[in-house]
This record gives C-alpha cells, sequence and structure tokens, in this order.
C-alpha cells in the first residue's frame, strides 16, 4: 500500500504561479512511477505529467507543456509540480498517483494503469 497526500493548491490570479507537493508513505517510494492528473467537475480525469522512478524521463500533455515542471525528491519521498503561467482552464483539482512497473510513455499518461491515488487538491484560477 502507498499512501498519497497532496498540497499546495489555492486561489491564484491567471499569470500567477502554484507548486503542488504529493506525499508518498508506506512503501518505498522509488520504486513507483508517480504522474499528475487533474479532474474537473462534470469531466473526464486528465493526465498532466510522469515522472520515472529516478527522474530520468518525463512527459507532459500538451496543454500544459513549458509552463508546468514535474520533478520528485526521493530522499524526501515527495513528487512536486510546479506551474507557471496559470490560465483559468487550469481550474481543476489536481490529484497524484503511483504504479510499480517498468516506465512506459504509452501506459503512463492512462489513469487506469494507476494503483494508488490521493484526494486531491484542488487549484482555482480566476482571470
Amino acid at each position: 500500500q502507498v499512501q498519497l497526500v497532496e498540497s499546495g493548491g489555492g486561489l491564484v490570479q491567471a499569470g500567477g504561479s502554484l507548486r503542488l507537493s504529493c506525499a508518498a508513505s508506506g512503501r518505498t517510494f522509488s520504486d513507483y512511477i508517480m504522474a499528475w492528473f487533474r479532474q474537473a467537475p462534470g469531466k473526464e480525469r486528465e493526465f498532466i505529467a510522469v515522472i520515472s522512478q529516478k527522474g530520468s524521463f518525463t512527459n507532459y500533455a500538451d496543454s500544459v507543456k513549458g509552463r508546468f515542471t514535474i520533478s520528485r525528491d526521493n530522499a524526501k519521498n515527495t513528487m512536486y509540480l510546479q506551474m507557471n503561467t496559470l490560465k483559468p482552464e487550469d481550474t481543476s483539482a489536481y490529484l497524484c498517483a503511483a504504479y510499480r512497473g517498468p516506465f512506459s510513455r504509452t501506459d503512463s499518461v492512462k489513469s487506469q494503469r494507476y494503483d494508488y491515488w490521493g484526494q486531491g487538491t484542488q487549484v482555482t484560477v480566476s482571470s
């Protein structure tokens, strides 16, 4: 079992920045591929970014590429999402997720591949 807890969400004006954190506990953090998804009310869960176990590989959704940066600190059992140049359309609940296995660029964008999920942190961007 892996427990995931997100933090860092809030209300920000368009053009602003936020940094989300995902703290993990329960198993060896560095064994897990970690990702961020987001889900707005009435919409499907959307892949945002993924990072491999040692941070060697990352992948981003086109909608956030160049604005968001995913990172991890295995010594602190924590993953981050630095979000810059935020837009109103980034408003959503942001969830972190984890699975253990070989990194696959194809599989890692699919929410059903992930075994563990946090409760989410709300990000609201005002125009």
